[in-house]
Order: structure tokens, then sequence, then C-alpha cells
């Protein structure tokens, strides 16, 4: 082996442990943009980085979706690769079967497609909807857990419902059975629905987005009064057009004993239990408007009767502007977040790594950690996401800080031509990523080897 090999092999593997190569960023200058992502560098942002509401204009800054420049492609890590694993319809959330099928959520088209592929196969052998004519779905869940579940769940706009499953089924022979037929009193808003089950199977978790920014038109209440509306549902619940929005509830498997598992959460876009510890996750996409560094997105663990502040509150004790004074009775009660991501990022999907085996598995210490999307900003004048990250996860506990993991996906300050959604662990140790943006699942794969080559 020559001794450029040798250095060069050392520094992938000095990026791949986090070693002092990384660059760390807390405070302010973790906040950043688009601009200061790359693979490895880490951010650490606290309660106590916040600035004030209003220190910068609001702004509303959309992205142009601009068609991929030649040369573009996604960045990450030395010794893993990344490719194009299949074109999709503007593909959502994505959940890999026991037998390593793979289910994505096109909820644009109102379906549900299957992929096929072999083992470290680079695109799918079969691709097959599984069931379509669904209202927007997103979330996937399969159940019993095991090696041959014998329901595929899905999380439709404003209702769950299940197909029966047969391991290996490309498409369901039956029509859906319906097991939560409304699970609020309004739509619209943030139509987003993510679902998944306790590790033991005995509760479905549903996440429901808010239907405004900050409860916009909800008719007020005095403090005695919302104590009163709280008695029925949860400390924090909302009321009017945002009652049982805004929360992560809780059903058995056929739809019954329903309650509210968490309240205050304005969007959990995804909701995942953490196989190691048996907790729920939420990512979480906060409040708009109060400008461009303040609030932060955040990704944290979902306390049973837990509120987390919305609307009347954020990042903990942070009263909003708009609401001041609104319920006092609130302050201290909102739980502040594990860990706080770059404002107005729009975190999306959520998965754990677990693999251990596999053609495409990562190094062990990858094992145990969190990947988050990020799907990227509207809201901020400096754009921020576009992105996959890694979440430091020591004892099933976050650590607080992330690693950004694929990046590249941001043309100029103004076009994007990917937005990472969904993301899952594949059959062989892959980290499949759905780009609906692109239109295309993304899958990255560890490769040793590659780092000769670099």
């Amino acid at each position: 082996m020559t001794a450029r090999l040798v250095l060069t092999l050392m520094a992938g593997v000095s990026a791949l442990s986090g070693a002092a190569t990384a660059q760390e960023r807390v405070g302010a200058a973790a906040l950043g943009d688009w601009r200061t992502d790359s693979p490895g560098v880490v951010r650490h942002i606290t309660a106590a980085d916040l600035p004030a509401p209003y220190a910068t204009h609001p702004t509303a800054s959309p992205p142009a979706e601009v068609a991929k420049p030649a040369d573009g492609a996604p960045r990450t890590l030395p010794g893993f690769t990344v490719a194009a694993f299949a074109k999709l319809d503007h593909p959502r959330q994505i959940r890999v079967a026991p037998n390593g099928d793979v289910f994505v959520a096109e909820t644009n088209a109102g379906r549900i497609t299957v992929l096929r592929a072999t083992d470290g196969g680079a695109t799918p052998t079969a691709t097959e909807i599984f069931a379509s004519g669904l209202d927007q779905p997103f979330g996937i869940a399969f159940y019993p857990a095991g090696p041959h579940p014998k329901y595929i769940y899905v999380a439709n706009n404003n209702a769950v419902v299940r197909f029966a499953y047969t391991t290996g089924d490309l498409k369901a022979a039956d029509p859906p059975q319906v097991v939560v037929a409304k699970l609020a009193g309004t739509t619209g808003g943030h139509t987003t629905r993510d679902i998944d089950f306790s590790r033991e199977g005995r509760r479905m978790l549903v996440s429901v987005g808010s239907g405004s920014n900050l409860a916009e038109g909800m008719p007020a209440k005095t403090s005695t009064d919302a104590q009163v509306w709280e008695a029925d549902h949860m400390l924090g619940s909302a009321w009017g057009r945002e009652a049982d929005r805004a929360n992560v509830l809780s059903f058995d498997p056929e739809g019954g004993a329903r309650t509210i598992l968490a309240s205050g959460i304005r969007n959990c876009v995804s909701v995942r239990i953490n196989p190691v510890t048996g907790d729920p996750w939420c990512v979480v996409n906060e409040r708009d408007s109060l400008g461009d560094d303040v609030p932060p997105d955040y990704v944290t663990r979902v306390r049973a009767k837990g509120f987390h502040g919305w609307p009347w509150y954020y990042i903990g004790d942070h009263e909003d502007p708009l609401l001041k004074g609104q319920r006092p009775d609130l302050l201290g009660k909102a739980i502040t977040p594990d860990v706080l991501i770059q404002p107005h990022s729009a975190p999306l999907g959520l998965t754990f790594y677990t693999a251990k085996t596999g053609a495409a598995a990562f190094p062990a210490s990858y094992r145990g950690d969190a990947f988050v999307t990020l799907h990227g900003s509207w809201n901020r004048g400096k754009r921020t996401g576009y992105k996959l990250v890694r979440l430091k996860v020591k004892d099933g506990v976050p650590t607080g800080t992330y690693e950004d993991f694929l990046t590249g996906f941001v043309a100029d300050d103004r076009g994007v031509w990917g937005r990472p959604v969904g993301v899952a662990v594949a059959h062989d140790g892959a980290l499949l990523v759905t780009d609906d943006g692109g239109s295309v699942v993304w899958r990255v794969a560890y490769d040793p080897k590659s780092l000769a080559t670099k």
C-alpha cells in the first residue's frame, strides 16, 4: 500500500469518526445558511443562543426549483457513495418492510408505491403501485412488528386506513379498512400525518400538525376557561378549529382508546419510535414570521402528557410576542426540545440507524444515531436546510449536536434542485432518501473502497 493511499484512508476514517477534522459551530455561528453547509460540519444550538423576536425582519423567500446542473450531485463524507436509486412522482415518506421491499408515499398522486431491489442493487428490479386513490397519504407503518406483519397502515390527510398484507405483496389485494375515520374536525394547513407503533405494539401514534401558523382565528379564552377545556383534553391543548391538532394522538391498533399523547407540537411531520429505548421522537416545524433566526425547528423525544408550547410559547419559556400575556399559567410548563435545528430548515423525515450487517452497512459508530431530512426554508432571508443531517445519540439520548451528512442540493441563493423529505434504512444497510424536488430516491451506501479513489 502506498503512503498516499494510507494517508487517504486515515483521512477518511478520521472524518467518519467525527475527530478533530470536523468543524464544530456553536452559538450564532451554528445558525449559518446553506453556504456554510458541508459534510462533516457539526452544529450545536441551545436555547440561550436565540435572538429576540424581530431581530431581523421576517422574510418570505420561497425557493425556485431548478433543473439539476450538469455537474450537480449530492455531497457526502469520504467512504460513502450516493447515487439515484429510483425516479418517482414527488416521493415523500419512505418505509422499508421486514423483507426489504421499499414503500414510498407519492402524496400528490394519492398512492403508495413499492420498490423491490436485491441487496446492494443500484436500482429496483420491480416497481409497482401498491395502492392508489388515497387522500394525500404520508405515514406508513407495518403491524405487528416482526418478520411477517399482517397489515400496512397508511396515514391519510384526516384518517388512518390499513391494508391486509402478506410478506412480498406488491399490490394490495383488498380495499383499505378504515381504522380512524376522522383525526380532527378540520383539514388544511399542515396536511402530513405520520404513524408508528409503540415498541410493544399496544399503541398507535399519529402526528397531526396545526391548521395555521399561530392559531389564527382561534377564539379567545380566559386562563380559567382554558383550564376547564384542558381538563377534558390535555394541558396546553388548542381549541376551536385547532382542536385535536398540533398534537401526537394515541390509539389502540384498532383505532379505539383515543387519547392525546403530547400537545403543543406545532407540526410533528415524522413520529418514530426509538427501537433501543422505546421513546417516541418527533421532528417539528416551528412557527414562522418572527425573524430569520427565531425560533429554531427541532427534534425531540416526546414525553407522555408533555406540553411543547405552541402556540403561546416556543423552545421552553420563550413567549410568543403576538400572544403575550394570554396564558401566564403555562409559563414554566413547556418542554425545551432535545435538539435545536437551524431556524426554518423544515425537518420532515426521521430514522434511526440500526443496521449491523449488509453490503452497504455504515460503520458501527453510526449505530443508534438518528438521521433527519431538512426540506429547506421558504421564509428566511438566508436559505437553510436542503440536506440530510446525522443526530448524535448517546445511550438513547440525543446529545444536542448534529452533523451535515448529505448536502449540495442548493444551486445558488435563489434556486434549489433537490429537497429531501423521507429517510429509511434499506435491508442492505444503505440509507434511502426521498427528494420531492428532484422526484428521486437517493441511495447512500458505505463503501470503504471509494476512499482509495479520492
